[in-house]
């Protein structure tokens, strides 16, 4: 399937779920200052997302985990551990946390999901290795739902 990219703030997307480009959930949330993505959704979210998460425990590199959307108007998050354990990630990861998170998207029956750039920024992979990357994975993927990726822009 052939995802929408859009430019834009990926909280503020028309889609049932997103996305959260998290780690292997092995240090507590709370002991974190999410950065970016996270960190915008924990602004606005509110803790309880965050709280589910971690009693998910420690999740495998490229695994995911759906939680409450908390104060956010969507069905739900989806969380993917997207970076390793010394916070960088790898073409294995991005890959592996796009499949886990579209194996969510169509067993729980989302219509719609919006996906950041996982491993930009803080995970080293530029915004466009990182979009390629997910491009060519989303590309054999069966889905019904409408799938976009965001490339932040501030509103």
């Amino acid at each position: 399937m052939q995802p929408d990219i859009v430019y834009g703030n990926l909280l503020e997307q028309p889609v049932d779920v997103i996305v959260n480009a998290w780690n292997r959930n092995i240090i507590p949330w709370w002991l974190l200052l999410p950065q970016g993505v996270s960190g915008a959704i924990k602004r606005k979210a509110g803790y309880a997302p965050f709280r589910q998460l971690g009693r998910a425990g420690a999740l495998k590199l490229g695994s995911a985990v759906v939680t409450s959307a908390g104060k956010l108007p969507y069905q739900a998050i989806i969380h993917v551990a997207g970076i390793n354990m010394f916070w960088r990630a790898s073409a294995y990861s991005i890959r592996t946390s796009v499949i886990s998170a579209m194996d969510i998207v169509n067993t729980q029956n989302y219509a719609s999901v919006a996906f950041p750039l996982i491993g930009a920024g803080s995970g080293g992979f530029s915004p466009e290795q990182a979009l390629e990357l997910m491009q060519e994975t989303l590309l054999p993927i069966e889905t019904n739902a409408r799938v976009i990726i965001v490339k932040y822009m501030p509103t």
